[in-house]
């Protein structure tokens, strides 16, 4: 079975892993989120459900009843406990959702040379051996918190270091300029990782 070469994009908020997973896509490239696999678990999936309702009652609800993203962020992100037994219950899915997408494309009559995975955490879980390649994305603090609208702050701390995951990445940027300069640097990887399939 000819596999695709699995390829994931990490960094911090925003860095501009989204906007790099989208020009990928324009390269041809089959693409699959992370968050939005956990945006679907936390909406669909009936064992998540119960299990975050369990543990911590209606105040994970909202009106209609359903999941509340915005409620369960304010209880795991005071709360690195809970912040953990999410993460345990979330990203074993994950990983399982992802990696059924990757099988689904070796199985095609003509896979893609290359499918690409947003994973935030990526070194934090040591989800890097289930990757061929990783692209690496940073921006300085206070661009990441213009373009997430979000204050960076001691969440952070658990992280694996912006240099260090630059250092570790196959391909890494410093993505401070255009969309067109990150679209730029997303095809000059598309194209060493397509020659690295076809010289193999």
């Amino acid at each position: 079975m000819a596999r695709p070469l699995a390829v994931a994009i990490t960094g911090g908020v925003g860095a501009g892993k989204s906007e790099a997973l989208k020009a990928f896509a324009r390269l041809g490239a089959p693409t699959i989120s992370s968050d939005e696999i956990v945006h679907r678990l936390l909406r669909e999936d009936d064992e998540v459900r119960r299990a975050i309702v369990e543990r911590w009652g209606d105040r994970a609800l909202d009106e209609a009843g359903q999941i509340d993203r915005q409620a369960i962020g304010k209880i795991v992100f005071a709360d690195r406990d809970e912040l953990a037994w999410l993460e345990g219950l979330l990203h074993p899915r994950v990983v399982r959702e992802y990696l059924a997408w990757r099988e689904e494309l070796a199985g095609l009559p003509s896979p893609p040379a290359l499918c690409v995975t947003e994973v935030p955490l990526l070194y934090e879980v040591g989800g890097e051996i289930r990757f061929d390649a990783v692209v690496a994305l940073t921006a300085p603090r206070k661009l990441r918190e213009a373009r997430g609208r979000v204050v960076v702050d001691d969440r952070e701390s658990r992280l694996v270091p912006e240099k260090e995951k630059l250092e570790r990445a196959d391909f890494s940027y410093v993505n401070t300029g255009t969309i067109e300069e990150l679209e730029e640097f997303v095809r000059g990887v598309a194209g060493a990782l397509e020659a690295r399939v076809s010289a193999s």
